[in-house]
């Protein structure tokens, strides 16, 4: 290779010089005297030696507020980063920043073993990423940094660990990926220890969700569910702790595939159900204590974390109950009798109605049927009304409210009325009671009994036209019936609604409330008087003749 021996140009050696002196100048520290503020152009003009002005961007002689720290004539110390148009370029951070790099340096040079850092990421270069945490600076290389490529991480905030300081250069290694490896074997291990047999730790409750709460147990995250706080049941985990409380847990299961650690608070202590199911028979009274309200029941607590609940329908006889807080309190002491113990669901069902006395068998020992009672409306149905008779409910039908048989008890009675009925019967069996009122009101059939006698001759409308017979609406509301074989001499299929129509009385049966009528009989009637005035009028004439013959 040929050697070129062309003498250099002595104006490109003094440049070469140069660049070379500014080159060894670069990240010198050295003392500055501030020589002129330009607030415009948000910097400062900064005097390092041999008449030679840095500039030094506003920014960082200021506080947090916004406020200078520094006038004009004022020393500070700055570092030399390079050179532009012949004036060096400064930094009043980077020597704060190399200040307690060497701090950190000094203190942990020989102790950053399991040392984690948490810092910003600031920028990055060709080799990897620079982080700054509380004024440090800290290196890591791309290839421990565990960021995919097309993942921007500038601004933000990351965990790594120190992996080597050097003293001589002031440089901070991190790596994330030795992190990584160290949790990852820490959890293996932790994991490992907690899934021993009874093995019962202690952790803090990082975040509580619906479903739950997430504990950390030495520095590894498992889940609490809802199921797994108490023996009662799913409870909600806001009510019973606050973030950064501490709790006594037991590890029950983990998912290797999805990495996931299930813990469990009521698994530390014994199950109460055990002593539930050894202990108690349905058919026990227990006294228990009211912890909480709802509008289909109440929730008893037994003690030893055991809760049972009380049905709406358990608390009284009353079947009109709408609300159990009108009928106890939370905090009350009350006994009921246990109905239900389920051992495969953990379900404890009680019963405080049980445990008084039944209002039908008191009602039974007051009154009798045929007695003459008042009671009040409760509720109204389209087949009658419910009475409220002492403490029992009984049936007012509608065909026993009101001999008028086209209304209802809805048409004329409100819940709230207070009513006079008549006890028709008592069904102890069934616990039913029947009531009466209409019984206690003229029927309208003994109001025409005393009016009208067998063979009347009455005149009516026809109401109704049934396979048996048609029934034909007299006055008052009377009604009677004209069976098919009673309907003679008329036809049936001739015969509408609304017409009129002429017939005898048949029968008035007041006991049964029944009037029957018949036209056939009408008719038979009506041919014995003709008869009986036929008759009349021969005898007159038979009489005459032989009142002339003696004569």
């Amino acid at each position: 290779m040929a050697i070129d021996n062309e003498p250099v140009e002595e104006e490109n050696f003094a440049e070469m010089f140069e660049a070379s002196l500014k080159k060894q100048e670069s990240n010198r520290v050295t003392k500055g005297e501030i020589v002129e503020i330009q607030e415009e152009e948000n910097r400062a003009l900064v005097g390092v030696g041999d008449k030679l002005e840095g500039i030094l961007s506003l920014d960082e002689l200021k506080d947090e507020d916004g406020n200078l720290l520094f006038k004009v004539g004022d020393e500070i110390m700055v570092m030399v980063t390079g050179h532009y148009n012949e004036r060096p370029k400064i930094s009043y951070r980077k020597v704060l920043q190399q200040q307690k790099t060497l701090e950190f340096v000094e203190k942990y040079k020989d102790n950053f073993e399991d040392l984690v850092i948490e810092g910003i990421v600031a920028k990055k270069n060709k080799g990897g990423y620079i982080l700054e945490a509380d004024g440090v600076s800290f290196f890591m290389p791309a290839s421990l940094a565990v960021v995919k490529d097309n993942v921007n991480v500038i601004g933000k905030t990351l965990k790594a660990q120190v992996i080597k300081i050097d003293p001589e250069d002031n440089s901070i290694v991190v790596s994330r990926r030795k992190l990584f490896n160290e949790e990852r074997k820490h959890k293996k291990e932790m994991i490992d220890a907690l899934m021993q047999d009874d093995v019962i730790v202690e952790g803090v409750i990082k975040k509580i969700t619906s479903y739950g709460m997430f504990v950390d147990v030495g520095g590894v995250d498992g889940l609490v569910h809802y199921n797994e706080i108490s023996y009662k049941g799913p409870v909600n985990p806001s009510k019973l702790y606050n973030e950064g409380d501490k709790v006594t847990v037991k590890a029950i299961s983990y998912d290797k595939d999805k990495r996931h650690l299930s813990l469990s608070i009521k698994a530390v202590h014994p199950d109460p159900w055990v002593e539930v199911e050894n202990e108690l028979d349905e058919g026990d009274t227990i006294t228990v204590t009211v912890s909480n309200i709802e509008p289909y029941g109440i929730f008893v607590d037994l003690g030893n974390d055991i809760e049972g609940f009380l049905h709406i329908s358990e608390i009284t006889w009353d079947k009109n109950i709408k609300n159990p807080n009108n009928y106890l309190n939370v905090g009350d002491e009350i006994d009921v009798e246990v109905i239900e113990i389920n051992s495969e669901t953990h379900k404890l069902r009680v019963s405080l109605k049980r445990l008084l006395p039944q209002p039908f068998d008191e009602f039974v020992k007051q009154y009798q049927e045929g007695d003459i009672v008042k009671g009040t409306v409760v509720s109204l149905t389209d087949f009658g009304a419910f009475v409220k008779v002492g403490s029992v409910e009984g049936l007012l039908h509608n065909q026993d409210a009101s001999w008028d048989k086209t209304i209802k008890c809805k048409d004329f009675l409100h819940s709230g009325d207070e009513v006079e009925v008549k006890i028709a019967k008592i069904n102890e069996d069934e616990q039913k009671i029947s009531l009466n009122s209409k019984v206690l009101q003229e029927s309208p059939i003994d109001k025409f009994a005393k009016e009208h006698k067998v063979n009347d001759i009455v005149v009516g409308k026809i109401r109704d036209i049934k396979d048996f017979g048609i029934f034909v609406s007299l006055q008052d509301g009377v009604d009677a019936l004209i069976r098919d074989e009673d309907l003679s001499p008329l036809v049936k299929d001739e015969l509408e609604t609304g017409f009129e129509i002429e017939a005898a009385i048949a029968m008035i049966d007041t006991r049964k409330d029944r009037i029957r009528l018949s036209v056939k009989k009408l008719d038979y009637l009506k041919n014995q008087e003709i008869m009986h005035n036929i008759n009349d009028d021969e005898s007159n004439l038979l009489g005459d003749l032989i009142k002339d013959k003696f004569n």
